[in-house]
This record gives structure tokens, C-alpha cells and sequence, in this order.
């Protein structure tokens, strides 16, 4: 029994009657005008639904007054857009032919049934005429009264399943069609894709920052040199100052999504790398071949990201162990190599979330990286192609 009553305490199924009635004003205008074409609107509705954002409104309304819990959400069942192709013009013209004739339904029903309530008691009480309504040709008696509340449980039943019906049929006419649904997956992707670069930004930055700070305050203490000290605090201050600079940029991104990315550091800026490297007690060996300077901005700049994590890999598990670079710009490729010799420590350092980046990186320019031990090294070796960005 609860289930069959929790329909009408919920307060969509008033809403849904109230979408239902909204077209009978137009309708009843329409008939004050010219009582002798009722058919009239049902003409009008063909040419008015193929104006595209007349779909927009109705997905609009239908939204607000059948699924007020789905408003505003990206999966919800009823598109809120402007119809693009002329199969959704057909369908808006199909859903107001629909919604016409449930809303006549609907206000039949609505003054049908409560005249019918009214004409029980007038026939009970014989107060007036005795039946305008159904009850036309019936004699009037008192057990009539016993039947007075069923028009109106009649009502409250025909509102639920309309509004149920009506809901029905905006989702089928106004759902997203395909190219809807294909705009917005991508939409979602593209937030997706943003969203893991952010984090990958993130990541590489304040985590190569933390590293060199973590590697030259135990190096400082350890080495109990005034003047060495005095070196290890201005790198971590260079550092740091550099991390908030990266911090800033990403913040950035997230304020405003039309941020340009032309503002993340490139490999022409490799050198504050490789000197942070160095401060941090490791010896680098870097060689850079090639225009590195005319790398197109993409692959620059994933390609700066993937040098500060292997860099900042190298720090974390081996220390201050001697690290050589090779950059290299030849025969349309990018090639990135970090080299540092094996030890105990650093014989499993994939587990965590940098070097599978590096491979995605890599990944979505095209090209590859291999990154674990080889020939009594730990190499990480991107290859990324300057000419298939597309």
C-alpha cells in the first residue's frame, strides 16, 4: 500500500501535471480566437518545432518540471540543446504533437473528475440539478455520498501515470541523439585528458622540488660544512621558488581553462633542471645535440616533464650518483636519455605513478619510452616523434 501512495507525496508528480496543463493556456487562447478549428495548434506545432531552439526550451522545461533530479547533469535523460540535425527538428515536431494531445487528456481529466465529485454531493443533497456530468440520468440517493471521494483518488491515479507517460515520451523525443552523445563524450574526455595532465603536472613538479629539498637538507646535515650548507639552502631556495612558479601555472590552468600552455617550461630551459641536479650533489653529465630550440612546444614541453622525472627518479632512489643526459634533436625525432648506474635501491623504482607518466606521455605524442634496468643501468629513453602531432 506504501508503495502505491509514495507517488503522491513525491512532488514530481505535481510538477509533471503542471507541464502537462501548461499547453492548455495556449490552447484555450487559440480557442477564444477561433472555437471552430480546435485542430488548429496541432498544425502550428509542425512549423514551430522545426525552429531549432524551440527543442532547447522544451528540453529546458522538461528537465526543470519531469526530471528536476537530472538538471544540469551531463547524463541526464532529456537533452537541454538545440536541435543540430533535421532528424532532431522531426522528433521536437513529434514530441509537441505528443504533448498536445496528453495535455488535452490532462485538462479533461482535471475538470471531468472533480465536477464529477461535485455532482455526487449535489445528487446526495439534492441542493441544485441533479447531474450536469456523468450522473445526468441518475436518481438521487444518499449512499451516493459513500462514492464522492473515488473521482478524485481517480485523478490522483490518471496524475501519476501521465506524468509517468509524459516522461516517458520526453525521454524518447528529447533525448540526445547521436551526435549529441558523441560531442559530449569528447567534451568529458577532453576533461578527463585535462585532468590527468594536471595531476601529472603536479606530480613531476612539487615532487621533483621535494626531492632536491629532501636530498640537500640530509647531504647538509650530514656533510656539517658551514659553507656546503650555505649552498644546499640557496638550492632548495632555487628550487622551491621554481616549484611555485610550476604550482602557479597549473593554478592557472584551473582558474582558467583557455590558459595558454605556451607559458609551461620547455627543454630550452633544461639547464635549471640539470643545475638543481647538480646542486643536489649529483654529478651530471649532460650533452645536448641538435636545434633543441625549434622542438615544436608539445613535445618540448612533455619533453621537459619526462627529463625532471627521470631526474627526480634518479634523486629518490639512488641519491647522489653520478646521472648522464643525452638530448638529442635528428632525423624528425626527439631523443631523451637519463642514465644512472644500478644500485640495490633503485632496483624497483616503476611502482610508482612517475615513470608509468613518462610512458604516457610519450604515449599520447606518438612516440615511446622505455624506462628499467639495461647493461648494469637504470635508462629511462623517450623517443618522440616532431612530426606527427596530428
Amino acid at each position: 500500500m506504501r508503495r502505491f501512495l509514495r507517488p503522491l507525496t513525491d512532488s514530481v508528480t505535481y510538477t509533471r501535471w503542471l507541464h502537462l496543463l501548461i499547453p492548455t493556456a495556449v490552447v484555450s487562447v487559440w480557442l477564444f480566437i477561433s472555437p471552430d478549428t480546435p485542430w488548429a495548434p496541432m498544425v502550428f506545432a509542425v512549423p514551430v518545432g522545426l525552429l531549432p531552439a524551440v527543442r532547447l526550451a522544451e528540453g529546458v522545461q522538461a528537465q526543470l518540471l519531469l526530471t528536476p533530479d537530472e538538471r544540469g547533469s551531463p547524463d541526464a535523460s532529456i537533452s537541454a540543446t538545440s536541435a543540430v540535425t533535421w532528424a532532431d527538428r522531426w522528433r521536437t515536431v513529434a514530441w509537441l504533437e505528443v504533448r498536445l494531445l496528453l495535455s488535452v487528456v490532462a485538462t479533461f481529466a482535471t475538470v471531468w473528475l472533480p465536477a464529477t465529485a461535485v455532482d455526487l454531493v449535489l445528487t446526495v443533497t439534492d441542493a441544485g440539478p441533479s447531474g450536469e456530468w456523468l450522473l445526468r440520468w441518475v436518481e438521487p440517493h444518499p449512499w451516493y455520498i459513500l462514492f464522492v471521494p473515488l473521482p478524485l483518488l481517480v485523478l490522483l491515479a490518471f496524475m501519476v501515470v501521465c506524468g509517468k507517460l509524459v516522461t516517458t515520451a520526453a525521454r524518447w523525443l528529447l533525448s540526445q541523439s547521436p551526435v549529441e552523445r558523441l560531442t559530449a563524450l569528447e567534451e568529458r574526455t577532453e576533461q578527463l585528458l585535462e585532468r590527468n595532465r594536471i595531476a601529472r603536472e603536479l606530480h613531476d613538479s612539487i615532487g621533483h622540488a621535494l626531492t632536491v629539498a629532501v636530498v640537500q637538507a640530509g647531504a647538509a646535515r650530514a656533510a656539517k660544512d658551514p659553507e656546503f650548507t650555505e649552498r644546499a639552502l640557496a638550492a632548495i631556495e632555487e628550487t622551491g621558488r621554481d616549484a611555485l612558479d610550476d604550482l602557479e601555472r597549473v593554478l592557472r590552468v584551473l582558474r582558467e581553462s583557455d590558459a595558454p600552455v605556451s607559458q609551461r617550461p620547455t627543454l630550452a630551459e633544461a639547464d635549471r633542471l640539470l643545475e638543481s641536479a647538480r646542486g643536489s650533489g649529483a654529478k651530471v653529465d649532460a650533452e645536448m645535440s641538435g636545434p633543441v630550440e625549434l622542438v615544436p612546444g608539445p613535445v618540448s614541453r612533455e619533453g621537459y616533464r619526462i627529463l625532471q622525472e627521470a631526474l627526480t627518479n634518479v634523486l629518490r632512489h639512488s641519491g647522489t650518483v653520478p646521472v648522464r643526459v643525452r638530448i638529442t634533436v635528428a632525423g624528425g625525432w626527439l631523443e631523451l636519455e637519463v642514465a644512472n648506474p644500478l644500485t640495490e635501491s633503485a632496483g624497483s623504482p616503476g611502482g610508482g605513478s612517475g615513470l608509468r607518466g613518462i610512458r604516457e606521455r610519450a604515449a599520447l605524442l606518438g612516440g615511446k619510452a622505455k624506462t628499467g634496468p639495461y647493461d648494469g643501468e637504470w635508462r629511462v629513453h623517450a623517443s618522440l616523434p616532431l612530426d606527427r602531432l596530428g
